[in-house]
């Protein structure tokens, strides 16, 4: 009995965590902080000039 217990608290876990990252938009957030850091590294590197 004390596995089931131990699996809903797992599952109740998981769905809480879950409803936070949703609630709170943070999956966005953290794709921001990325896409800026990515940005300025692309934007020092040297490119081939074009015609």
């Amino acid at each position: 009995m004390n596995v089931v217990f131990i699996i809903l608290g797992i599952i109740l876990a998981l769905f809480v965590i879950t409803f936070v990252i949703y609630f709170f938009n943070l999956d966005m957030k953290l794709i921001r902080k990325v896409y800026d850091f990515l940005g300025k590294h692309y934007d020092k590197m040297k490119r081939d000039k074009k015609l």
